[in-house]
């Protein structure tokens, strides 16, 4: 999975009202890009960041560029746009490279379920031998020391959505967290209990349950610390529940 059109590089001038960010870009100009994450972006929004952005042509869009990566330390790549994990779970998915989810026919996204009225990324189905599975996707771009975390803040429906996967495995079905690691830096993944202890609970309580959690992390870099413009995930990544 590509992006479909290179990025353009700038720096970040700053993030505000959560979905827009000032970036300079290398001709001079000052743009305000859409910035698709509704998170608090731990860490991924240092000053005068190195950033990129891609550009629609669609002339109804208000803002022409999008807010897609950042380069969080030298040589580390963050994506930011959490319109992208679900997408790459599914594509992944399909080319068969998540050896835990392969076999499946059919993918269908966002279908309704549950007694909280949540919507599921991702409904697998049509496996020779195993039942239907219920894949949530989260994006992982907290990192701290080559940890990966999640949530990077106090997260109700992600709460929600854990006790409608342990519903799912009670009714005979597989559920899957599929943490997607957007994080070039993160080499395990651990929940963020010193910021939604309640989440970290919750996830503990669901694999013990039988919900199956997974990770695989994107390429997102090359060899000269710029964007490759690949989002395949290609890299399975521990991860870590002990408290």
């Amino acid at each position: 999975m590509k992006f479909p059109e290179p990025l353009i590089e700038g720096r970040l001038i700053r993030r505000y009202k959560r979905f827009l960010a000032d970036v300079r870009l290398p001709d001079g100009r000052e743009v305000t890009a859409h910035c698709p994450n509704t998170g608090s972006m731990l860490g991924c929004q240092p000053a005068d960041a190195r950033v990129w952005l891609s550009r629609s042509n669609n002339p109804a869009r208000k803002l022409a560029y999008t807010w897609e990566l950042v380069e969080t330390a030298p040589g580390t790549l963050a994506c930011v746009n959490t319109a992208r994990p679900n997408a790459q779970a599914r594509e992944a998915i399909e080319a068969g490279r998540i050896d835990e989810l392969a076999g499946y026919s059919h993918c269908r996204p966002e279908v309704r379920y549950g007694e909280e009225k949540s919507r599921i990324d991702l409904l697998l189905s049509g496996h020779e031998t195993k039942p239907d599975a219920w894949v949530e996707v989260k994006n992982v771009t907290l990192e701290e020391s080559g940890q990966g975390y999640f949530p990077d803040a106090v997260t109700t429906r992600g709460q929600k959505h854990l006790r409608e996967l342990m519903a799912q495995v009670a009714l005979g079905d597989r559920a899957v967290l599929f943490f997607v690691v957007n994080h070039t830096g993160i080499d395990t993944v651990r929940p963020a209990d010193h910021i939604d202890k309640l989440y970290g609970q919750l996830i503990r309580q669901a694999r013990a349950a039988g919900v199956e959690v997974v990770a695989y992390r994107a390429g997102l870099i090359g060899e000269d610390g710029g964007p490759t413009g690949e989002l395949a995930l290609t890299w399975p990544v521990p991860i870590i529940l002990e408290a």
